[in-house]
């Protein structure tokens, strides 16, 4: 009896904090506000993303905003049809200041969580190196109608989905190039960056595969959305 007594008054306790829940908690903690990109990483902004991959409209607010705050450049395409569709995917222009090889297709979440990769990124950086930027990123495109590893059977490819984004290098504000297939293990000041650009990565999106993860992706930085964290 005691116990449910307990119980209740616990139960009536929280009820009466949500308001000043929803008000005081940080992002970070914070489950009752709409997620931004420029919340901070954590267990609670990673929950957030995951549920906007069942709220297309939600999802899209975001990326709104963040368009509006000038963070990233992006149009709503109409839908692809056919052996691996996407209901609204959305293109890719640039992140802010920061250009691009060429413009890719992306689901709403990788988007999102692509937006937050490159605000972040560009943080970490001016953190290391003060007044160090990004300039522009390559890559190699995100949807791709494919089974995993091209393989003829299997599961279909996160890039079926448009939930996977390979990166191939970073060029800096001031001219310096990173490029994943020759810079990851020399020169060192090179691959200390890479290597954090890859870890920024794992901080966003599902799952981050790099050069050591197998020779598939000795190349490129794969960021895709399935998982919660795999870092390898």
């Amino acid at each position: 009896m005691r116990a449910i007594i307990l119980l209740l008054i616990l139960a009536a306790a929280g009820w009466w904090s949500l308001p000043w829940l929803k008000q005081h908690l940080p992002p970070q903690f914070n489950p009752f506000t709409p997620l931004a990109v420029t919340d901070p990483p954590g267990w609670m902004t990673r929950y957030k993303l995951k549920r906007l991959a069942n709220n297309p409209a939600a999802c899209l607010d975001v990326m709104r905003r963040a368009q509006q705050a000038g963070f990233v450049t992006f149009s709503p395409r109409p839908a692809v049809t056919g052996a691996c569709p996407l209901p609204a995917p959305l293109r890719i222009q640039r992140f802010g200041k920061v250009s691009l090889s060429s413009s890719f297709l992306a689901s709403c979440p990788l988007a999102v969580a692509s937006t937050m990769y490159v605000l972040r990124s560009q943080q970490q950086l001016a953190q290391r190196q003060p007044g160090a930027s990004l300039a522009r990123i390559t890559h190699v495109g995100s949807y791709a109608c494919r089974n995993i590893y091209h393989r003829a059977e299997g599961r279909l490819s996160e890039h079926a989905s448009a939930d996977a984004w390979d990166v191939t290098g970073f060029q800096l504000g001031d001219g310096q190039r990173l490029e994943v297939g020759k810079n990851w293990t020399q020169p060192e000041n090179k691959s200390l960056l890479l290597r954090q650009l890859w870890q920024e990565g794992c901080n966003n999106f599902g799952n981050a595969l790099g050069p050591d993860y197998n020779a598939a992706h000795a190349s490129h930085f794969h960021f895709g959305m399935r998982g919660t964290g795999y870092c390898r």
